[in-house]
């Protein structure tokens, strides 16, 4: 299994992707209606969609399975009576499978029967401009982090990988972690991250950033869960994004860690606690796009 894209909904789809594509470094994959769909530098269709509403909401988070995961999911879902319905994706990429309502509210989409399409080439090291080449995890608040991770471990048959003071890591493959659920008190989407090439694609992301009048939230930095560099940022229109290098691959019978075991000495956040963190401009943009579900559960899941 593997995280594929988010789907967010908001007022202005078309000047949110023109920011992702100008400045972040995406690239314009589709348009279908009002909605705009942003891919990466890797083989997936899209990371990204932008649809247009009068709110903002996240819409889904997009997992791609096999058949035989996704019959799994649906008979576990089925049996815990979470809300789910079974879908056909419009969106590139296409696939079948399932959109499933967490315990508090957040909504993630399995499909199986994807296709992918060409990586894109030519974004080389001498240019300035730097791309993302998939999303690497997309993390929610939640109002209990502890129930999120015991009830994906459950049903989704998710690990969690690690738990610190701040969040709950959880992993659907090898990679440390796809998703977490930060101990925020609330449930919404915390922030959405990018997979870079390698460290210095993050750096030069910075670098970039700061020639389109935009300094990093937070970061640089390197994580302890998961060892990733990253560099936060607040979006123009309103979520939180990061530019990060892949997580850590885990074993299969990897022990996740407990609170205690990450600490850092007094006045860091991070192994390199060379960076400030605006805690306030990132908690507001943390709280701004909550999950929203505007279509009614089957009665039944079919398999």
């Amino acid at each position: 299994m593997k995280l594929r894209s988010i789907e967010l909904a908001l007022p202005d789809p078309a000047g949110a992707a023109a920011f992702m594509v100008d400045v972040w470094g995406l690239t314009a994959a589709d348009q279908r209606g009002d909605t705009h769909y942003l891919r990466g530098t890797g083989t997936f269709p899209y990371l990204v969609a932008f649809e247009k509403t009068d709110g903002e909401f996240v819409r889904s988070t997009t997992f791609v399975c096999s058949e035989d995961e996704l019959a799994g999911l649906k008979a576990r879902i089925a049996a815990k009576g979470w809300p789910a319905r079974s879908v056909v994706s419009t969106d590139p990429g296409e696939g079948h499978g399932l959109l499933v309502e967490l315990p508090e509210g957040t909504i993630l989409r399995f499909l199986a029967g994807t296709s992918e399409v060409a990586p894109i080439e030519g974004f080389a090291k001498s240019s300035k401009r730097v791309s993302p080449v998939k999303l690497t995890h997309v993390v929610f608040n939640a109002a209990d982090a502890e129930a999120m991770g015991h009830a994906v471990e459950d049903v989704l048959d998710f690990r969690v990988s690690d738990r610190t003071k701040g969040m709950v890591f959880v992993r659907c493959n090898d990679s440390h972690h796809s998703t977490a659920f930060a101990r925020a008190g609330f449930a919404s989407l915390n922030h959405i991250a990018f997979e870079m090439d390698d460290l210095d694609a993050v750096m030069r992301g910075i670098g970039w950033m700061r020639d389109n009048g935009f300094a990093p939230a937070w970061g640089p930095g390197r994580h302890g869960p998961g060892d990733n560099v990253y560099a936060y940022y607040i979006a123009p229109f309103g979520p939180v994004i990061e530019y990060s290098t892949a997580v850590e691959k885990v074993p299969a019978d990897y022990q996740a860690g407990a609170p205690d075991d990450w600490t850092w000495p007094e006045q860091r956040i991070d192994q390199w606690g060379i960076s400030d963190k605006d805690f306030a401009g990132l908690r507001t943009a943390e709280e701004r796009f909550r999950c929203h579900r505007d279509w009614d559960a089957d009665e039944t899941i079919e398999n």
